[in-house]
C-alpha cells in the first residue's frame, strides 16, 4: 500500500498569504509560519523552536550584509549622489531617458548572463542613480517635469532592472532555477540534460525580452516627447494671454 500524503503543512503557505495580505511583520508571519507548519507535521514543539533558533544563528549575519549597503548609498545620497548624477548625465546633449536605459538594460543582462547579479538592484542602482539620471536627461531636454512623469520614469527605470536581471540570469549554467529544472527533468522524467545546454536556449528567450523592452522604451521617449512638448506649448500659450 501507498503511504498517504500528508499535506496539512501547506497550510504554512496560506498563512504566510494571509500575513502578507494584512501587512503584517514580515519576521513574525514567517516565524508564526514556521510554527503552523511544523505543528500540521506532527513536529514537537521544542524541534520546531530549536529549528527556528538554528536557522537564526546560521543566518545572523544576513542582515547585516544585507543593511550595510542600505546604509552607505544613504550617506551618499545624503552629499548630493542623486543631484551629481542629474548634473552629469545633462552634459550628454545627445542622451534621452530612453536610450539611457536602453544600454543599462543591455549591460544588466549581459552581467546577469555572467553571474554578477549583484552589480545592479533596486537599493544600489536604480534610486540613487538611474532613476535620477533618467530625470535629468528628460529635464535637460524638455525643462521642469510633472510629479506624474517624474514617477512614470522611476517605474521604467525599475522595470528595466527586473528585465535585465530576469532573462539575463537564465542564461548563467550556475543559477539556481537552472540546476532546479536539470534535477527535476532527470528526477521525475528520466530526461537527461546538461546545465550548459539549458542556459544556451535562455539565449533566445533574453534577446527577445530585451528587442521587446528596447521597443518600450523607445515608445516612452515619443510619448514624453509629446507630452512634454504640449505642456510647454500651454505654457507659453497661457503666458501669452496674460
Amino acid at each position: 500500500m501507498e503511504n498517504t500524503v500528508n499535506l496539512w503543512p501547506l497550510i504554512g503557505i496560506g498563512a504566510i498569504i494571509i500575513g502578507f495580505l494584512l501587512r503584517f511583520n514580515p519576521v513574525l508571519v514567517v516565524i508564526i509560519a514556521g510554527i503552523v507548519t511544523g505543528v500540521a507535521a506532527h513536529i514537537p514543539v521544542v524541534d520546531i523552536l530549536e529549528k527556528l533558533g538554528a536557522g537564526f544563528l546560521d543566518t545572523r549575519n544576513l542582515t547585516l550584509i544585507l543593511l550595510l549597503p542600505l546604509a552607505v548609498i544613504g550617506l551618499l545620497e545624503r552629499h548630493g549622489l542623486k543631484e551629481r548624477a542629474q548634473t552629469w548625465i545633462a552634459q550628454i546633449k545627445s542622451v534621452t531617458a530612453g536610450r539611457l536605459l536602453i544600454i543599462y538594460l543591455f549591460i544588466r543582462e549581459i552581467t546577469a548572463a555572467l553571474g554578477l547579479t549583484s552589480l545592479g538592484g533596486h537599493p544600489q542602482m536604480v534610486r540613487p542613480l538611474l532613476a535620477p539620471m533618467a530625470e535629468g536627461a528628460t529635464e535637460n531636454r524638455y525643462g521642469e517635469l510633472t510629479p506624474e512623469i517624474r514617477h512614470r520614469l522611476k517605474a521604467m527605470a525599475a522595470a528595466t532592472d527586473n528585465v535585465g536581471l530576469f532573462f539575463g540570469e537564465d542564461i548563467f549554467v550556475a543559477f539556481g532555477a537552472i540546476l532546479f529544472m536539470h534535477n527535476f527533468m532527470l528526477q521525475a522524467g528520466g530526461i537527461e540534460t546538461e546545465p550548459l545546454h539549458i542556459a544556451v536556449w535562455g539565449i533566445p528567450t533574453a534577446v527577445c525580452a530585451f528587442i521587446i523592452h528596447a521597443v518600450r522604451l523607445r515608445r516612452m521617449d515619443k510619448q514624453l516627447a509629446a507630452e512634454l512638448s504640449q505642456l510647454t506649448a500651454q505654457a507659453l500659450t497661457a503666458k501669452g494671454e496674460r
